[in-house]
């Protein structure tokens, strides 16, 4: 392509809710009432869109980041965005941003991942996370919305972003869970990326088995609920679902260090390669990259460009032929249809 005719690359806009101080240590072993006595303690700014807008920097993508602060901990976390270089436009709230942290068992391998709700907000305070992205101009050609919702907004708050984003022209990225989920894909968005669990809770059914995941993926394009699905599945490996048809990413053979950060990673990668105009099979196995890298990595590490770049082209995609996506749809339209066990 001659570069003279290179479409300029899109922006980026990475919005979070619900932003943490990421905190993440090792012990010898996790027993009940002892003193654990742990290492030194890693300190990282974190949150689904920060997580996202941190993956996107180092990978070259410039991007604009939203989220919220308050206390100390709010404090800590604006000082921390500084110093990683992000443009970040974080909104004063009155309760602390909240801690999360990560335990690391030395003797098992295992990780134990301690997760707070975070700080309940004012109707004044969520409110103006929306008043300021209504407030943008330009809009952002991508906004990236990940993560849970804090405790005091409303489970319609995505739902809005969506209209929002219709509204302005502009594609959503979803990365978040439960009636938020729910509720925004009535009203439809660009993209989805759930994982298998937060799938099987969206649809109300066990999915116990490829095609039923496949089939469940694929019945959210079909209903124009998400014009693209990336349904990431760990040690399974992921699927893209599209209005062109169904994709399958086989798991990468790599030695699992910690699995913190890998979805906010395989967001990451997916989005630096959409807003380069990147093919939707290609964003997706750039995603699958990131989304791997990120296991190699301890703590709150997140994914390596280095690593990304090495086992970008190891990635292999199995497309399903169309009459097995048409297959897939009528068995998706079978599980809505299905009657409540319960």
């Amino acid at each position: 392509m001659n570069p003279a005719s290179t479409p300029p690359t899109l922006s980026v806009l990475c919005l979070t809710m619900n932003p943490a101080v990421d905190l993440a240590t090792e012990t010898q072993r996790v027993l009940p009432t002892h003193k654990l006595r742990c290492s030194d303690t890693l300190h990282d700014a974190g949150g689904g869109g920060i997580n996202v807008a941190r993956v996107l920097a180092r990978m070259g993508g410039a991007p604009a980041l939203l989220s919220l602060a308050g206390g100390p901990t709010g404090d800590w976390l604006r000082t921390r965005l500084v110093q990683e270089g992000l443009a970040a436009t974080l909104l004063p709230i009155e309760n602390d941003t909240r801690i999360s942290f990560t335990v690391h068992e030395n003797a098992t391998g295992a990780e134990f991942r301690f997760v707070m709700p975070g700080p309940t907000l004012s109707t004044q305070e969520w409110q103006a996370c929306l008043d300021h992205l209504q407030a943008l101009d330009p809009f952002p050609d991508v906004l990236v919305a990940s993560g849970s919702l804090p405790p005091g907004v409303p489970d319609h708050f995505y739902a809005r972003l969506a209209r929002l984003c219709r509204a302005r022209g502009a594609r959503l990225v979803l990365d978040t869970a439960g009636a938020p989920l729910a509720a925004a894909l009535d009203e439809g968005v660009y993209l989805v990326k759930p994982n298998l669990r937060e799938l099987r809770e969206l649809m109300g059914q066990p999915l116990e088995d490829p095609a039923a995941w496949q089939a469940a993926a694929a019945s959210l394009v079909n209903d124009g609920r998400a014009q693209v699905v990336a349904l990431t599945l760990g040690h399974l490996g992921a699927v893209l679902a599209t209005t062109q048809g169904l994709w399958v990413a086989a798991p990468l053979s790599i030695e699992v260090a910690s699995a913190v950060g890998a979805g906010d990673s395989f967001v990451g990668g997916l989005v630096w390669a959409v807003q380069h105009h990147r093919p939707l099979t290609e964003a997706f196995a750039w995603g699958v990259a990131a989304g791997s890298a990120a296991l190699l990595t301890t703590g709150t590490g997140l994914c390596n460009p280095q690593d990304v770049q090495r086992l970008q082209p190891t990635v292999s995609l199995s497309h399903v032929p169309t009459s097995g996506a048409q297959q897939a749809l009528g068995q998706a339209t079978e599980v809505r249809q299905a009657p409540d066990p319960g």
